[in-house]
């Protein structure tokens, strides 16, 4: 039976962390690309159904996750190259992502209550 994971003797070394910073560096640059692309898409395209335009506003989203996912691992073997422990590292990346979540909360909860103060006076004056 094949085996998926490669077993290390110790950790990393300089080359190897900087061979994974070039991967991720490259990786941000496809991602910045096709961040462009579904921008042009939506600014640029006159949607034949309000489907294709959904689709393509779900697809910005995913964009921005990406971009903060790639933005972490950037800022992970960053750390790592400065010589921070991998532990360390990790309570970075985390304390970024746990930053991001409290962002979109804030983000989200804000949207509901502009929604709902557009709505209110509809709803007071129905009554």
């Amino acid at each position: 039976m094949q085996s998926y994971h490669t077993r290390r003797d110790g950790p990393l070394n300089q080359e190897e962390i900087e061979e994974k910073c070039k991967e991720v560096k490259e990786e941000m640059q496809e991602v910045l690309e096709w961040k462009k692309e579904e921008e042009d898409k939506f600014k640029k395209d006159k949607f034949k159904t309000h489907q294709a335009k959904s689709a393509c506003i779900r697809n910005l989203k995913k964009v921005a996750r990406r971009v903060d996912s790639v933005k972490g691992t950037t800022q992970y073997w960053k750390n790592r190259k400065q010589g921070m422990s991998h532990f360390k590292a990790s309570i970075e990346l985390n304390e970024y992502w746990a930053e991001l979540k409290e962002k979109a909360k804030k983000q989200e909860e804000a949207e509901f209550e502009k929604i709902a103060k557009e709505k209110l006076p509809r709803l007071l004056k129905g009554k």
